[in-house]
């Protein structure tokens, strides 16, 4: 029986309600012969990662790193991925053990990490050893040639188990590696 007042009739937004399951989208209805049980193909998830100053990319010694923001370099990399039919998804920190914690919460979720590690590449074990501990391919990347740069950045920690290393190409560099890491990864799917 339908209340007198249909403003107080409680209103069911889930469609949990077996009654209006006529009412509910086909996807949503069940269709016959269709095994649900089987998983849609997930889309490769792809994870970049941008270590200490590079959020002041634009601003910081534009003469060497560029004019253009971290912000617009995401937002073209993820432009390419979606093109791609790749999911993106960016992550900067100025901290080490924030760079470690997004890697370790990447296992199991992405199939591959671009890292421009910044100043860590040079000095950080911990990154290295988180990369190697989850076994998710990597490609490192800088938009400077580092190995026309001080001594001190000619060393990485990161660069014997990567994939490929890319630098010197400013911004570019970012989108050399995006297409060496998913040619890779395509490449070991087929």
């Amino acid at each position: 029986a339908e209340p007198a007042d249909l403003q107080s009739a409680p209103i069911n937004h889930s469609g949990t309600d077996p009654t209006h399951r006529d009412n509910l989208p086909a996807h949503e209805q069940g269709l016959a012969g269709y095994d649900q049980t089987t998983p849609f193909p997930r889309a490769m998830q792809l994870l970049l990662l941008n270590g200490p100053n590079l959020n002041l990319l634009g601003q910081r010694e534009p003469g060497l790193y560029g004019r253009q923001t971290l912000d617009a370099i995401e937002q073209q990399l993820k432009q390419r991925a979606a093109a791609a039919g790749v999911q993106l998804d960016c992550y900067q920190s100025n901290f080490e053990g924030a760079l470690v914690e997004r890697i370790h919460q990447s296992m199991g979720t992405v199939n591959g990490i671009l890292i421009n590690a910044g100043a860590f590449t040079h000095t950080s074990i911990a990154l290295r050893d988180a990369l190697l501990g989850v076994a998710i391919p990597y490609v490192e990347l800088h938009l400077s040639n580092t190995h026309a740069r001080e001594s001190f950045r000619h060393r990485s920690y990161l660069a014997d188990r990567a994939v490929g290393v890319v630098c010197g190409f400013g911004p570019f560099s970012y989108d050399l590696a995006f297409d060496g890491l998913l040619h890779h990864l395509r490449q070991v799917e087929a």
